[in-house]
């Protein structure tokens, strides 16, 4: 299902899986023996957003052109994203919700390791998911980023479901005056939904 798919919208702190996902790639290309030591940095990027770390990160790696060669040998087009910074903060940041899509597919195929995955919040279980699914049916099924500004809100990840698999999803509410607690109520009853696939099979 794909609704608005191909606009640009802020992603808010979504952009740290441009910046993590490009971090990790370089790694393996350069230095895959530190791949293991980047843990701890990546969790604190992605399961706690830490703004600072993102943002030290994307300079470290060389910027806004590292990321995008990195990500174009994941399949990302690099014309469907626009990043201002590491971390997300920034409203000048834009990105096509396929974007993140296509990246999550990419890494999900590609990180043998499972840092990436496992470096994202788990719905009522850890990061800046902790608080939310809780007592639901996706609660430790949901592993994505959050992101937040006023009258942003986001999550893309995967959601691993009973009947139908891992799917791969990216929801971005871009509503300047709506409170976030009712972006946060749509996003999770969309999630919810997505927890009924069942295989057709």
């Amino acid at each position: 299902y794909a609704h608005n798919a191909q606009r640009f919208l802020i992603p808010a702190s979504n952009v740290k899986l441009l910046t993590t996902a490009a971090a990790i790639r370089a790694i393996v290309e350069q230095a895959p023996e530190r791949l293991w030591n980047f843990r701890d940095d990546l969790n604190l990027v992605n399961r706690d957003s830490n703004n600072a770390r993102a943002d030290e990160l994307l300079r470290s790696l060389g910027g806004q052109s590292r990321v995008k060669a990195m990500l174009e040998s994941l399949g990302v087009d690099s014309d469907s994203y626009v990043q201002a910074d590491g971390s997300g903060l920034s409203r000048s940041n834009k990105a096509e919700p396929s974007t993140f899509v296509t990246l999550l597919k990419a890494m999900y195929e590609t990180d043998d390791s499972g840092l990436f995955y496992d470096s994202l919040p788990v719905g009522g279980v850890n990061g800046t998911l902790r608080n939310r699914f809780k007592g639901t049916a996706v609660q430790g099924k949901v592993h994505a980023k959050t992101g937040t500004l006023r009258g942003v809100r986001a999550l893309s990840g995967y959601l691993e479901t009973d009947d139908y698999g891992t799917v791969i999803f990216s929801i971005m509410v871009n509503q300047p005056g709506q409170s976030g607690r009712t972006m946060l109520a749509a996003i999770d009853e969309m999630v919810l939904t997505m927890a009924q696939l069942e295989s057709c099979e």
